[in-house]
């Protein structure tokens, strides 16, 4: 708003000073500037600027009383008419002299019309600005009622994950009481540890974390299902060292590594291997990461229709949170595994 004070300012003292040089444009002509009447011309071409400013709090009230096109006009064609008087009888006040023959009828109309031209320009002026500021204003609003559903419908999604994965974890944890009471109470020392990094997530406001934590975390998990399955489990990890540092977003990859352990391992009784790999894509400036198995797999065509939310909600939080700049892929066939790949944009990390 300061801003547009001193312009307004600048340009009524450019203007005064140009309407002081112009009176005497005869004068200067011939060798002869009067300084005395110069710094009364410019002093009184400056008592417009001081009363067209009253037009912006005017401006204002209409604004915030929500006044009508039709009340709006007839306000300003009073205080135009008002202002082309007041400057007018003012002009002639100031440089009328005793004496001096009196100023048609006519030539008297000319201020007139030009004063009030020059405050229908300033009151246009001020509407603008303040349209300008509403629009503005609004925008931003809109970009922070997006960005806040944006953040409620991402908290939505991971809050559905939080219960899903405990659930699962638990189920198992029970299966191990059953059969193995040494391996459950290893098992509950990784479930602690995993559940340490859902609530540090949690207590530091951030939906994302470091690449590195989130594998750490899925060692925690693997290792706790190990537990349970023993040899069945074989695990191939191929990590990029250069990834460790990328952030992503927090149970983003464990889901899908869960989602490998509950439908390729879990119902087949021979062993199988899962693949882990994660690696910087330079050229695309993203984060890819794969995870595979070698299980009874499934047709891609019932996916859409599968009860799971595991992967659906992970592929929902990247296209919410980076839109087309993220990629989420599925290969499957019956008798063909299951893979999942997906990448992470890394532009602003």
């Amino acid at each position: 708003m300061s801003r547009m004070w001193q312009i307004y300012s600048i340009a009524w003292i450019i203007y005064g000073l140009l309407i002081a040089v112009m009176v005497q444009f005869e004068g200067i002509s011939n060798g002869q500037f009067n300084f005395s009447k110069a710094f009364t011309t410019f002093s009184a071409t400056l008592i417009t600027p001081l009363v067209l400013s009253f037009i912006w709090p005017l401006t204002g009230y209409f604004e915030r009383a929500k006044s009508s096109t039709i009340k709006i006009l007839n306000s300003h064609l009073l205080g135009a008419l008002g202002f082309a008087f007041f400057t007018t009888l003012w002009t002639y006040i100031l440089y009328h002299k005793p004496g001096q023959e009196s100023l048609s009828l006519a030539t008297r109309i000319w201020p007139l019309l030009y004063f009030m031209m020059e405050y229908s320009v300033m009151a246009s002026v001020f509407h603008g600005i303040r349209s300008n500021r509403a629009a503005r204003a609004q925008a931003l609003a809109i970009v922070q009622a997006q960005s806040l559903l944006k953040t409620a419908e991402l908290a939505a999604l991971r809050n559905k994950l939080n219960p899903h994965f405990l659930f699962n974890t638990l189920h198992s944890i029970i299966a191990l009481v059953r059969k193995d009471t040494v391996a459950a109470e290893s098992a509950l020392f990784h479930f602690s540890d995993m559940l340490r990094y859902i609530l540090d997530t949690e207590k530091s406001g951030t939906d994302h974390v470091m690449l590195d934590d989130e594998l750490n975390f899925i060692r925690n998990y693997l290792d706790l299902e190990a537990l349970r399955l023993g040899p069945r489990l074989n695990i191939e990890w191929d990590l990029d060292s250069k990834a460790g540092g990328v952030l992503v977003p927090a149970l983003s990859i464990q889901p899908l590594v869960e989602n490998s352990i509950t439908h390729a391992f879990n119902p087949r009784s021979q062993p199988g291997k899962l693949r882990i790999q994660c690696r910087l894509n330079a050229s695309q400036k993203c984060l890819e990461v794969f995870i595979s198995d070698d299980g009874p797999g499934v047709d891609l065509a019932n996916i859409a229709s599968a009860t799971g939310m595991g992967i659906k909600t992970v592929e929902q939080r990247l296209r919410l949170e980076y839109g087309a700049q993220a990629d989420f892929k599925i290969k499957t066939a019956p008798g063909e595994g299951f893979s999942v790949s997906l990448s992470i944009p890394l532009s602003g990390q």
